[in-house]
């Protein structure tokens, strides 16, 4: 008897558990949920995708919306933790290792009734780079599709410094900078282009490419840009590296000299501009990489077909500009509306955009900063994952950033160690005083 009810309740047990699966299962295939960098995108714009998505399906759609720092944290909870996010925007060496270890979904662009926009809309510039992304024979325009791309350079203080002092990745060692500096910490942005100018001379000659050297991390190129980087007078230059705070810093005056991305330039230009500071933005003469953020589905997405709506509803002109507007980045979308909505005659001179909008932009008036003529674009690369190389660049990376900690980072670092204290400090007094308190 006693073994028969046990069997009874298992099975009550059995067909709870499905009725809640099957239930959990419904409720999630009208979830979307996206995984995004912080700060990355219009918000507003969610609650009119949902609107969008009924409008064109005839379904409901919940999105949960959330942000990572650091590609390599989205990366590892897909990876190893298997989480179900519908949809993510890596950068391209991310997208690169991704397709590598089958880690995504190809992109169905049959959208029915819907228009295919990111067929129609993303640049053919966009499309031919994401070409040379090395997917293991996967072709990544299958896979991804682009978001937001720009150059790396200088952002500079007019004031304290000319075009002519950051016209070459050599200004890093310019004495007038000292301790006026700022570094991104980013180690391939930082090696790609220093790379470029310690071996211009190989480049120059032919003896190698632009796109080959992106894939150069091997034990001398290393070494070579390890040296020249532990350089006094590039340490003494170096007032701190940093991931995100470099702009605010440069529209505060703190520092003279931004080594950074053309989206953070774009941002604190106009930041600076509203309290009087003037700051510009220059692509060093021996040329720079070119980096992509694109959207992806992972393997272990749970509603494909949201998810593949929502990276075409973001292809859309006006979609694109509201973006930019908001983040400060340049979209991957190259229409004629995008081209209508940047352009402005009254503040920027004619440059040559026709590599990404199409023979008509030979000469339109695009924000430079922003926007990059054909000059630049032949003289830039895209990055590639440094694959089973990732830990020697990384433990050099290390290297170069503890050697360079200078006295002021070292002041910095006791002060903080100092308030810790502190705090555990006045944490313990507290607690015995609750604990006396008790007593009584």
């Amino acid at each position: 008897m006693k073994k028969n009810i046990l069997l009874l309740f298992a099975l009550i047990c059995s067909v709870a558990f499905t009725f809640t699966s099957c239930e959990n299962d419904e409720q999630r295939a009208h979830v979307l949920k996206i995984y995004n960098w912080g700060d990355y995108i219009d918000e507003t714009i969610l609650d009119e995708f949902t609107e969008w998505y009924k409008q064109e399906t005839g379904e409901d759609v919940q999105i949960i919306y959330q942000t990572f720092d650091i590609n390599e944290v989205m990366l590892s909870k897909i990876e190893k933790g298997h989480e179900d996010y519908d949809v993510v925007c890596p950068s391209e060496y991310i997208i690169e290792r991704m397709l590598r270890n089958d880690l995504l979904l190809p992109i169905d662009k049959d959208f029915g009734n819907t228009p295919n926009y990111i067929d129609s809309n993303v640049s053919p510039y966009i499309k031919d780079c994401f070409d040379k992304i090395d997917g293991s024979g996967k072709n990544a325009n299958d896979y991804a599709v682009g978001y937001m791309w720009g150059t790396t350079g200088f952002l500079y203080n007019t004031k304290y410094v000319n075009a002519e002092d950051v016209d070459s990745w050599r200004a890093i060692e310019n004495p007038k900078l000292k301790g006026k500096l700022f570094m991104k910490d980013a180690f391939r942005d930082i090696y790609s282009t220093l790379l470029t100018m310690l071996r211009e001379d190989d480049l120059n000659s032919g003896r190698i490419t632009r796109d080959e050297l992106m894939y150069d991390a091997s034990d001398e190129s290393i070494e070579l840009v390890e040296n020249y980087l532990k350089r006094d007078e590039v340490r003494n230059n170096i007032a701190g590296w940093e991931a995100d705070f470099g702009k605010e810093e440069m529209t505060k005056e703190k520092a003279w000299v931004n080594y950074t991305w053309s989206g953070d330039a774009a941002w604190a230009i106009d930041e600076a501009a509203e309290v009087g500071v003037d700051l510009a933005y220059i692509v060093p003469k021996e040329g720079t990489n070119v980096w992509f953020d694109g959207w992806v589905i992972p393997k272990y997405a749970k509603n494909v077909k949201a998810a593949r709506y929502f990276i075409n509803f973001l292809c859309r002109s006006d979609i694109a500009v509201r973006n930019m507007d908001e983040i400060g980045y340049v979209s991957a979308i190259g229409t004629p509306e995008v081209l209508e909505e940047m352009q402005d005659s009254t503040e920027f001179a004619p440059i040559d955009a026709s590599f990404f909008f199409g023979e008509d932009a030979d000469s339109v008036c695009l924000n430079p900063v922003m926007y990059f003529g054909s000059d630049v674009i032949k003289r830039a690369a895209m990055m590639h994952d440094s694959g089973d190389r990732t830990e020697q660049m990384l433990d050099m990376w290390s290297r170069v950033k503890g050697d360079n900690a200078n006295a002021m980072t070292y002041v910095i670092i006791g002060v903080v160690a100092v308030a810790v204290i502190v705090a555990a400090v006045m944490s313990m007094l507290k607690k015995r005083k609750k604990q006396s308190r008790k007593k009584w």
